[in-house]
């Protein structure tokens, strides 16, 4: 059996990518693996477009290739370095919401192709084609929707009878589209296209109603479908890479939702019927009279901080928003130089996307061990002097425990309250992402650091080397 250089670079590309993935697993490889994995793809897409040929003939029209692929890196690249932290889970919806349009489009492309005899082709050719374009029509009209929920652009927007009308919506397509692939008929080409727009709108009513904390399971979810999406492209022109990098990427992101499903105690169906945050906004809490909150000062924070033995840190979208991780870790050194041991709760949820505290905290150098996860730390506040939260408000909202009217209840969250001192630092007493009021703020424990976090923080390290 003949092996050519093409395979073999097909061959490397498939290989990087596994590798790549293992490495971006841990904050002191992912780095390294994205440039491996990164490397992997330039192989074979440069491997494609010199080395490829069916039937004695190769790809020409390099000059839209390469002038494709010089404007798509330099915006790529010139994105990459402008976006600041707190903007970072709309990119990844970005470019997330992108790779579900190639993958549409591939099988746009590819139907144009053979709509003129759609008789010589077989069902599963077909049926490979609808499938990519459905997916990936989702994952692009779902992700910037996402993308203009993050940024503000739009709101949480739901009807009544909406989940209804979505499964209606969703059934209109799968039926529409089996209809075309097992009667293919030039006549109805227009049926593909009726899939594509209606797949389209789908995508856009399917995110609309959700937010809250359940904003990093959707973009999880999305991203699967992408790489589901790119899977079927590969299977279409019988390519490795493509094949499996979008069986890693759908496998992965298919894997983390379930288990951020699992973190939030909750089944994915109840995340996309339940809408968290999106339909319930303001329900928990507005009624009640939680009584008065009060105030600690910078000087009282320093010296109570100053004289723990250990403190566990939360961060939260507060922290990203003031791009305060450097000085975040500042503290933490200062304090580790005063004998105090200091620790990061993170919460599966916390932020906008997935995973997004520890790359905020990893951009600052912040010690990967140092990073607790949410089932290890809830284990270590009944014997921690001082909890100080930076911007994260649902995560530790007790009403998850307590009030089974609240739109939150039965999400597992950071036990902070068990702690002798919790010192919340928030810009004002408005609610968090879910719209609800948190129950933490008014008990008799927990003291309110009003301000920006950069501001507090800096202002925090500047007491405690006084004292």
């Amino acid at each position: 059996m003949e092996i050519s250089i093409l395979t073999i670079c097909y061959l490397i590309g498939s290989v990087t990518f596994i590798i790549g993935l293992k490495m971006l697993s841990h904050p002191e490889t992912a780095r390294k693996g994205n440039l491996i994995a990164a490397a992997g793809m330039g192989i074979a897409i440069f491997g494609t477009i010199f080395l490829y040929q069916e039937e004695g003939i190769k790809l020409g029209n390099y000059a839209w290739i390469f002038t494709g692929l010089a404007i798509g890196s330099l915006a790529g690249t010139l994105a990459a370095k402008k976006v600041k932290m707190t903007a970072m889970p709309e990119m990844v919806s970005l470019f997330n919401g992108m790779g579900g349009a190639c993958a549409a489009l591939i099988s746009v492309v590819e139907f144009g192709h053979i709509s003129h005899d759609p008789g010589s082709v077989d069902s599963v050719t077909f049926l490979i084609i609808f499938a990519g374009l459905i997916i990936g029509a989702i994952s692009f009209a779902g992700s910037m929707v996402a993308w203009a929920k993050l940024n503000g652009r739009i709101k949480d927007y739901a009807f009544n009878g909406q989940h209804v009308f979505n499964l209606l919506l969703f059934a209109l397509i799968i039926l529409a589209s089996a209809w075309y692939i097992f009667n293919p008929q030039a006549g109805l080409n227009f049926i593909f296209y009726t899939v594509f727009a209606l797949s389209l709108l789908y995508g856009i009513f399917f995110v609309l109603p959700i937010g809250g904390a359940d904003m990093p399971v959707v973009i999880s979810l999305l991203n699967s479908f992408t790489g589901v999406a790119a899977a079927c492209g590969g299977f279409l022109y019988n390519n490795p890479v493509m094949l499996t990098g979008g069986i890693l990427v759908g496998s992965a992101g298919t894997i983390l939702t379930i288990l951020m499903c699992k973190a939030m105690n909750r089944p994915l169906s109840n995340v996309l019927i339940g809408s968290f945050g999106g339909n319930h906004k303001g329900t928990a809490g507005e009624s009640k009279d939680q009584g008065n909150f009060k105030e600690i000062s910078i000087n009282d924070t320093a010296v109570v901080m100053s004289y723990a033995q250990k403190v566990i840190i939360v961060p939260g979208y507060g922290l990203a928003v003031a791009q305060a991780q450097h000085v975040c870790h500042e503290l933490e050194k200062v304090l580790a130089d005063r004998g105090v041991e200091v620790t990061y709760a993170i919460h599966p949820v916390a932020g906008r996307m997935p995973g997004h505290m520890n790359v905020l905290l990893a951009e600052a150098d912040v010690d990967y061990d140092k990073l607790q996860e949410m089932e290890q730390a809830n284990e270590q506040f009944a014997s921690t002097d001082v909890v100080l939260i930076l911007g994260a408000n649902d995560v530790v909202n007790p009403a998850a425990k307590t009030d089974p009217s609240s739109p939150i209840y039965g999400m597992p969250i950071l036990d902070v309250e068990l702690a002798k001192l919790v010192v919340v630092n928030k810009r004002s007493m408005k609610p968090g992402y879910a719209g609800i009021e948190n129950e933490l703020f008014f008990q008799p424990k927990t003291s309110m650091l009003f301000g920006d976090a950069k501001d507090v923080l800096q202002k925090l390290v500047a007491e405690i080397k006084t004292l």
